[in-house]
């Protein structure tokens, strides 16, 4: 089940110095946002036999941390499936929330801005194609 966040500060645009709409999530932006409370997912999640895992995505999920934080918590109380959390962090710009997340099971990030004219990697933790080779996952519990 994919939940994509509302934020992003766009840091990847930034550093290459790229104009929005080259990011392949800029449209999400501008989209009108839906919510579902966290009991309502989770059940939509459980009642789907094909949900093998969450993924947070879309924008940038560390920017809605503490929402991401409190899905997870009530999340860990009926469910052990792997949690994915796409970031363009890198682990220093992000150590108080690893250390936060240190506390549940099953969580995965992937780190790393997306940087244009970069080959892309074979993640071995995701085992999927990452768009440039500065991008990898860890299983940080």
């Amino acid at each position: 089940m994919l939940i994509a966040t509302i934020s992003c500060d766009w840091k990847c645009l930034k550093e290459c110095k790229l104009p929005l709409s080259i990011c392949q999530n800029s449209h999400t932006s501008k989209i009108q946002t839906q919510s579902k409370n966290i009991k309502e997912l989770i059940n939509d999640f459980n009642n789907n036999l094909l949900s093998e895992c969450v993924i947070f995505a879309g924008l940038e999920p560390m920017l809605q941390f503490e929402e991401m934080y409190n899905f997870i918590k009530e999340f860990r109380k009926t469910n052990e499936d792997d949690i994915v959390i796409y970031t363009g962090y890198y682990p220093e710009e992000i150590k108080e929330n690893i250390e936060i997340l240190k506390s549940f099971t099953n969580i995965i990030l992937k780190f790393g801005r997306y940087k244009p004219n970069l080959p892309k990697v074979k993640d071995k933790v995701l085992k999927i194609d990452l768009i440039s080779n500065n991008q990898w996952s860890e299983k940080i519990c």
